[in-house]
């Protein structure tokens, strides 16, 4: 079945950069789009970045320039390269696929980020 672990959230101050990772397994990597989303105490889930299979990643306009998603599919795995954070970056991270039509989500990993 399909499986979503992410990994490398933490405590970071503002300004300082974390470098989170998902691996995926129980479906075909390489053929789909892989997504970093994000939820905030008391805000909707947001995607943030996009990753497509081709390689071509996009952005929301929150974390556009400081944000870079990459995927690595020798390993099956997709990382999120955070920079320059501020505390409204502080949520839950969540990596997300949709594989034949249905929607897949990690457990998520929490960033804090301390003014």
């Amino acid at each position: 079945q399909v499986q979503l672990v992410e990994s490398g959230g933490g405590l970071v101050q503002a300004g300082g950069s974390l470098r989170l990772s998902c691996a995926a397994s129980g479906f075909t990597f390489d053929f789909y789009a892989m997504y970093w989303s994000r939820q905030a105490p008391g805000n909707k889930r947001e995607m943030i970045a996009k990753i497509s299979r081709g390689d071509k990643d996009a952005y929301a306009d929150s974390v556009r320039g400081r944000f870079t998603i990459s995927r690595d599919n020798a390993e099956n795995t997709v990382s999120l390269e955070m920079n320059k954070l501020k505390v409204e970056d502080t949520a839950v991270y969540y990596c997300n696929t949709y594989v034949q039509a249905k929607d897949y989500w990690g457990q998520g990993t929490q960033v804090t980020v301390s003014s």
